[in-house]
């Protein structure tokens, strides 16, 4: 629900405590390459 709010990817990953993006894509079902954009825009 959070990540269909605001879209921040890197948010879910922190929150579920995913070391890699590529585990929370692929929890989210999240497409690879729409998630790599969405990290790249999100700062830390």
């Amino acid at each position: 629900m959070i990540y269909r709010a605001t879209g921040n990817l890197r948010a879910i990953q922190i929150l579920l405590g995913h070391t890699k993006i590529e585990n929370t894509v692929r929890y989210l079902g999240v497409a690879m390459e729409d998630a790599f954009i969405l990290a790249e825009r999100t700062e830390i």
